[in-house]
């Protein structure tokens, strides 16, 4: 069983000379399909990506596990872990409001609702953060990246602070998501523009392919959100006509 396992694990091919784990791309795409559930506002989205982040946990530890690029990077490692424990908290939250209303007729068992009964069966109905919030996010991020690139950087982390910055602003990013923050997008976005340049220089080649493709989607997935919030508002608005007439 051990040996099946290990031949799972390490199974990999080669592209131009450079040995690529299939793991680390079979990671990264439910990865991916969790962002898109994300934009979807579906709730299995949470648990697609928690798949996703156990395999990318093993890929980045490449010291420990002995991957062929062999480095550790331990903020891409640590926020695996993270992303696990946020996606949790995610997965609960959006779950709550079946609980909480009743549901249209026909609605997907996979989706919920956080208003009342309504023909939008998302999950979550997207929203800017308050400004309170939004200096909490800024915060939070200055103070995760210097206090984890210091900590990354004394353990031996490849590339400890924009590794910090990544690790800081998937944190952010996935708690925003669980928020409905329109926002997450736009952190998403920063925490891609870092990310490309160490994945290609640190050797994980599928990864910093894969961020590329996450880059264009954040910027979809934004236009998206911030469609339906504005759609949202407008009807908000004209509700509050009608009733006041």
């Amino acid at each position: 069983m051990s040996d099946v396992l290990n031949s799972l694990l390490n199974a990999s091919f080669v592209i131009g000379g450079s040995p690529i784990l299939w793991r680390e791309i079979i990671g990264n795409c439910f990865g991916l399909a969790s962002a898109i559930g994300g934009m979807k506002r579906v709730v299995w989205a949470w648990p697609v990506g928690i798949i996703g982040n156990a395999l990318l946990f093993t890929v980045f530890l490449g010291g420990v596990f002995h991957t062929p690029q062999n480095l550790d990077l331990y903020g891409q490692a640590g926020r695996q872990v993270m992303f696990l424990l946020v996606s949790i908290y995610g997965w609960w939250k959006w779950s709550q409001a079946k609980k909480k209303f009743q549901e249209p007729a026909g609605t997907d068992p996979n989706r919920s609702i956080f208003t009342e009964p309504h023909e939008d069966t998302a999950a979550v109905q997207p929203h800017w953060a308050t400004t309170q919030q939004r200096i909490g996010l800024c915060v939070a991020g200055i103070v995760g990246t210097v206090g984890f690139a210091l900590i990354f950087d004394a353990i031996g982390s490849w590339g400890p602070w924009a590794d910090a910055w990544i690790f800081t602003g998937s944190i952010l990013a996935t708690y925003g998501m669980a928020r409905g923050w329109t926002e997450f997008w736009l952190i998403w976005m920063a925490v891609d523009i870092v990310g490309i340049p160490l994945l290609v220089f640190a050797g994980y080649f599928p990864s910093a392919v894969l961020y590329l493709v996450y880059a264009a989607f954040v910027l979809w997935g934004f236009v998206v959100w911030n469609g339906v919030q504005r759609s949202n508002d407008q009807e908000a608005r004209l509700r509050q006509l009608s009733s006041s007439e």
